[in-house]
This record gives C-alpha cells, structure tokens and sequence, in this order.
C-alpha cells in the first residue's frame, strides 16, 4: 500500500521547488493534495505537471481571506485534512545596514505569520494523529551573511513546532519542521545567470559533506516520511535535508 494512501494534504507554495516536488510525490504515495501559490499561472502549470488527484486554490499565506477561501474549498471537496505542509516562503539577500522595514514586514507576514495562521485556520479540518510540517531552513541554527531577516524568520518558525506539540498534545497531532539547506529552486536561482548559477552550485558541493547542492525531490522524500506513519512516534523535530553542511 501507497505511504499515504487515503490522506488529504495541503502544501502552501506548491506550484514551484520544493512545494511542486512534494506534491508530486505525495499524489504518487495515494494522497489527494490541495496546492496553493499566489499566481494562477504557475498553479496551472504545476496542475499540469503533478497529474492525478490535485486541486490548486490561488492565495497569499499572509492574507487572512486568502486562507479563508483554501480551507473553504478543501472543506467542500475532501472535508478533512490529514497532513499540512506549511512550506510557503520568500527571502532576499540584504547586509545589515539596507534591512528595509518594507522587506521585513514581507518576509515576515509569509514566512512566520503566514504559518501561524496556515496552521491555526487548519485546526478544524486536522483529524487527530494528523501531521503538521513546516518549513524551515538551516538558517535556523546558522549565521548567513546578508539572510539575517529570512534565518530570523525560520527560527521563528522552529520554535513554533515546540510550542505547538504541547498546544495540539491532546489530539495527538504531530508537529515537525523540515529544513532544506542549499536546493536547487527558482527562490535560489532569482534573477542569476547560469554561469552565476553554476558558481554557487561548485561553491555549495565544496562546503557540503555530501558534495552537492540539493534537489527538490531530496526535501520531498523527507517530507513523505514526516507525512506518513512512518514518523508515527517523531514530534518536535527539526529534521535537516542539507547534505550535512549546517552540521560540520
């Protein structure tokens, strides 16, 4: 039997990276996976390219409607959820000195009050034993230059998971977090040429024990596993698919 036949699972940020490569994977273990993204376009795309049981709902994790309108549409077409992956996330990179309040209040309404209320708007729809994963980052536990307000950010979001299993204790729902370190997504890529590209790629494979700069699909294993009864006795965690760079 499928890892996760039977479930209902919502990704935020799942038209692209990691979120895209989760729901592929999560539709292929038997899940029906609502996706969400903030342009149409892109959401269509990846509809296209998940195949199988996948509905896209257009919104911004910072807007309180727009979470409104998700949780109402899973509600309608599945009526419960067993597993949210809270993995919508933005970051620049900004030296201490050109911190502007505009980009810590963007990065901040996604990256942390977007989870919060991804999560708490989800409560009703969670069924007991359900699974919470959220996305974090190595940033949590290492110094970055010019990414302190996006590593703020995702510290943030670990301590949440260990408040959060001590809030949800009694409905045994289960809150991990799963941090990426450097992968291969169009948030790292941006704007950047392939030979600019191809410099961080070298310079990521030199620093990593693994040596090499991470996939999508690589996060979206782990994801499966934090999704699944296989993790049935795993909370609290943050568990790191980085190659082992943020532990050497």
């Amino acid at each position: 039997m499928s890892k996760l036949s039977g479930k209902v699972a919502l990704i935020t940020g799942g038209s692209t990276g990691i979120g895209l490569a989760t729901a592929k994977r999560f539709v292929e273990e038997g899940a029906k996976v609502f996706i969400t993204g903030r342009r149409q376009t892109e959401l269509d795309k990846a509809v296209a390219a998940i195949g199988g049981d996948v509905i896209a709902v257009q919104g911004d994790v910072a807007q309180s409607a727009d979470l409104d309108k998700v949780y109402a549409e899973i509600l309608a077409k599945a009526g419960k959820l067993d597993i949210v992956f809270a993995n919508a996330g933005i970051g620049a990179f900004t030296p201490l000195g050109q911190i502007s309040e505009e980009q810590f209040d963007q990065e901040f309404a996604v990256n942390v009050k977007g989870v919060l209320f991804t999560v708490q708007k989800a409560l009703p729809l969670l069924v007991d034993g359900a699974s919470v994963i959220l996305g974090g980052s190595t940033g949590t536990i290492t110094g970055n230059a010019s990414f302190s307000v996006y590593s703020a950010s995702k510290a943030a979001v670990r301590s949440f998971a260990r408040s959060w299993i001590l809030d949800l204790k009694a409905r045994r729902i289960r809150v991990n977090v799963l941090s990426p370190g450097p992968t291969d997504t169009p948030m790292l890529r941006g704007k950047q040429s392939e030979e600019a590209i191809a410099g961080i790629k070298a310079w990521v494979a030199e620093q990593t024990p693994s040596g090499r700069i991470g996939e999508p699909e690589d996060v979206a294993k782990a994801a499966v596993f934090l999704a699944s009864d296989d993790s049935s006795f795993i909370n609290g965690v943050e568990l790191f698919v980085d190659g082992g760079m943020a532990q050497v």
